[in-house]
């Protein structure tokens, strides 16, 4: 009898604000600026790669896909954010939900898989800088690319698939800022025991997997650097994987905080701002650390300035 009761969910509530109803305003403006801002350094790396022919070469076709996905990856969050702060209009719709999830893993699952072919591509340069353009050549390259897309995109259709065949009742408040995996698991009101495994299992195995791999392409990194005679050649050398490893550590980090930490030291605080961190400041944070770090960069967005102001004052 208690089943017939149960009201099956066709909509959800974000009340990940709720508790903070006096900083609507601030809020706002400030994920405003840090969308407009990660919108404008990726999708401006991404054109200056396009544009700039020095840029055409194997590290810089990924460091394009990566600042493309960190676009497409915080436009699938913050925009919803900035409707709730603005409008104060929580609801989103069952089907909505279901597709925000699903962009959200895909992108960062494509992402996790594209930081490690970077790693791979610095680990041939490093150690056959002679046979680079041979063992890196174009199509090996969309091969891989292709390759972070489809894993990225397999994950994706797993996990929405494990989740959303849940079952939501009555309770249809998630407190969070969008559908996120840990929220969605705890208000399902069925059992959630093989989904959770499968889910955790895969994504676990992701993570671990992905950061394994990069872990030992930088062990061999480290040690073609040893073998450079001068201490200048090796700083050289490594200063080239600096920015990429910056970009690894923030991102995994994050997700290894918020997905493969034990569960009983958590909070849904820490989580939320966790969960801004990975899905907002990253993505903003990937194009500063390659511009800053970056001469081939810096020399391009110089050339390209030039000629715009060239041309503006004729």
């Amino acid at each position: 009898m208690a089943s017939n009761n149960l009201t099956t969910v066709t909509e959800f509530i974000l009340t990940g604000f709720a508790d903070h109803p006096n900083l609507e305003i601030p809020l706002f403006l400030v994920f405003l600026g840090l969308y407009l801002v990660t919108l404008l350094g990726n999708m401006g790396m991404f054109i200056l790669i396009q544009v700039d022919i020095q840029l055409h070469t194997p590290m810089y076709f990924f460091l394009s896909h990566l600042s493309l996905l960190d676009a497409c990856y915080t436009s699938v969050i913050t925009p919803q954010i900035l409707a709730m702060l603005a409008t104060r209009q929580t609801i989103i719709s069952y089907d909505r939900c279901a597709a925000q999830f699903f962009f959200f893993t895909l992108c960062a699952g494509t992402e996790c898989f594209l930081l490690t072919v970077m790693a791979y591509d610095r680990y041939v340069a490093i150690s056959n800088p002679l046979l680079y353009s041979v063992a890196m050549n174009s199509r090996i390259c969309w091969v891989l690319v292709l390759g972070a897309y489809v894993c990225g995109t397999s994950g994706a259709i797993l996990r929405t698939t494990c989740t959303f065949t849940l079952s939501f009742c009555n309770n249809n408040q998630i407190n969070f800022f969008f559908c996120d995996l840990p929220p969605l698991l705890k208000l399902s009101c069925s059992d959630t025991t093989n989904s959770e495994i499968v889910i955790v299992f895969f994504g676990n195995f992701v993570i671990v997997a992905n950061a394994l791999v990069i872990f030992i392409s930088y062990l061999l990194i480290l040690k073609a650097i040893f073998k450079v005679k001068s201490s200048g050649g090796r700083a050289k050398t490594f200063s080239t994987c600096a920015s990429h490893l910056t970009a690894v550590a923030l991102f995994f980090g994050t997700l290894i905080f918020m997905y493969i930490r034990n569960g009983s030291g958590k909070s849904l605080e820490e989580d939320k701002v966790v969960s801004v961190f990975y899905t907002v400041v990253i993505p903003m944070l990937n194009p500063l650390i390659y511009s800053l770090r970056n001469k081939g960069v810096k020399a391009a967005l110089t050339k390209v300035t030039g000629r715009f102001q060239v041309s503006h004052s004729m």
